[in-house]
């Protein structure tokens, strides 16, 4: 429901602002809906990155001698 304060708007003047109002209204709401795309599992939120392989050419403690 709109409702006038002031000033007398012609049937053209309010449906000018219904129609942008509604569309503004709708672009808001199409923003705000939720993406419905897979959710990753409890597991996969909860590992962590694993850690690189281990270089096996480095000798150990890093001498190579």
């Amino acid at each position: 429901m709109i409702e006038i304060h002031r000033g007398n708007p012609t049937a053209e003047e309010l449906a000018a602002v219904i129609a942008v109002v509604s569309e503004v209204y709708a672009s808001e709401v199409a923003a705000l809906e939720a993406d419905d795309g897979p959710r990753p599992s409890a597991w996969q939120q909860g590992r962590r990155n694993l850690r690189r392989p281990l270089n096996r050419e480095v000798g150990w403690g890093r001498f190579t001698g």
